[in-house]
């Protein structure tokens, strides 16, 4: 299934230019893959006076592991998270406003349950891995 940015803006709670995924590509129950191409943005809002730091891609995978969790979730919404860690990054580049092509972002979930949920993450632009990680993320109370 294939989403736009409309689409993927009206499944997480980032909006404008904070929503960073320009497209989901794929996605199933254990993985999500999508593109972006706001890393080039001049304007975007995770930018400082030097660039894009390549810290600013654990966002872009945030924000594709919290779409993942809307789109299989049985409501169709996902519960509300917060990025607890990030363990094991390792990044090749330091600036993603440099990366001429889009960025694709996977994400893959390990484990989850009602309390939370562990994923692998990767960004890589034209076949070069840029940023590789694992995120525990906490899920709100109901």
């Amino acid at each position: 299934m294939h989403l736009t940015q409309d689409q993927i803006a009206a499944r997480i709670p980032h909006a404008g230019s904070m929503c960073l995924l320009h497209e989901v590509t794929a996605w199933d129950t254990h993985q999500i893959q999508a593109r972006a191409t706001s890393h080039r943005w001049l304007d975007n809002p995770l930018r400082c006076p030097q660039g894009l730091g390549i810290a600013a891609g654990i966002e872009y995978a945030a924000q594709a592991m919290a779409l993942h969790g809307s789109l299989v979730s049985p409501s169709g919404t996902a519960r509300p998270g917060r990025l607890a860690s990030t363990r094991g990054v390792h990044c090749s580049v330091r600036w993603l406003n440099l990366v001429e092509d889009d960025l694709c972002i996977v994400a893959r979930k390990i484990m989850g349950d009602d309390s939370g949920m562990v994923y692998d993450f990767e960004i890589s632009a034209q076949q070069q891995v840029l940023l590789t990680g694992r995120a525990s993320i906490v899920l709100m109370p109901q």
